[in-house]
């Protein structure tokens, strides 16, 4: 597989989307990177099944570039909960070992592209409909906190996303205002992103059928490419979430994400 200059554009234009969307809705990226990844890597002769897998594990190690880039630009204007962090932080890490060493090794990857479509369906519902919590719900304790951050680790781990399209809603839903919402789930990325990577790595080591220039499940050119373009647009995507309609924006994307869902679902149901 040779890195084509056609490659590389295509994965610095992919970056520098997701790292904005990234920064302005606090989700990560993955929602959109993992199709476009599912999609490059099957015209380049990549069986759908691998193909869908590396393009999870690749997305979510971008994740961990992104996040430090985004949470720094939300951090300097005191929007993220720290003590919402310490509180989700610890379960995301055990929920994401779980998935990436254990599920996600053994789950075809066809399952997990119709797994993938249900969940960002189902997070663009949420993104559309824009429902408003009842007045007297807050957060839970710590250890709901624990609990939920396992849920949430888990899930992303399976989809490859950075666990905006939970822990944002699973926020809000609790009466944490959306910048904060936004801002926290950018700073959950990086466990997720880290512990979830780890277990990418060890779990594909063990497979002969890799593409060149893989690193277990990881696709190292389209690392390399999207995390250094994310990087440069992740802080203007938080930098613009405090001036735009959030409210309208998330419609907006809602439609996108639909589309996408349904890419996926097609790339489950053929293989």
């Amino acid at each position: 597989m040779m890195l084509e200059p056609t490659l590389i554009i295509e994965l610095a234009i992919l970056g520098l989307c997701t790292g904005f969307l990234a920064g302005l809705l606090g989700i990560g990226g993955g929602m959109v990177m993992v199709p476009f990844l599912t999609w490059m890597l099957g015209q380049r002769g990549v069986s759908p099944d691998l193909a869908v897998k590396m393009a999870i594990a690749t997305s979510m190690a971008t994740i961990i570039f992104t996040s430090i880039s985004s949470v720094r630009a939300h951090h300097k204007k005191g929007a993220v909960r720290w003590d919402l962090v310490k509180g989700l932080a610890p379960g995301i890490v055990l929920g994401s070992l779980l998935g990436s060493v254990g599920i996600f090794a053994v789950v075809k990857g066809t399952s997990l592209a119709l797994f993938f479509a249900a969940f960002v369906g189902f997070s663009a519902t949420q993104m559309f409909l824009d429902k408003k919590p009842a007045p007297s719900r807050q957060m839970p304790g710590f250890a709901g906190q624990v609990g939920a951050g396992g849920l949430i680790g888990l899930l992303s781990g399976l989809v490859g996303a950075g666990g905006g399209f939970i822990s944002v809603p699973f926020m809000t839903w609790c009466n944490v205002a959306i910048h904060n919402a936004v801002a926290t789930s950018a700073a959950l990325g990086f466990p997720i992103a880290l512990a979830n990577v780890a277990g990418y790595i060890v779990s594909g080591q063990s497979l002969n059928d890799l593409p060149p220039y893989s690193f277990g499940y990881l696709w190292l050119p389209a690392l390399v490419v999207i995390a250094s373009c994310s990087v440069l647009m992740a802080p203007v995507g938080a930098s613009t979430a405090h001036k735009l309609p959030v409210k309208q924006l998330k419609r907006v994307f809602a439609g996108v994400l639909y589309l996408l869902a349904a890419y996926m679902l097609y790339k489950g149901l053929i293989a």
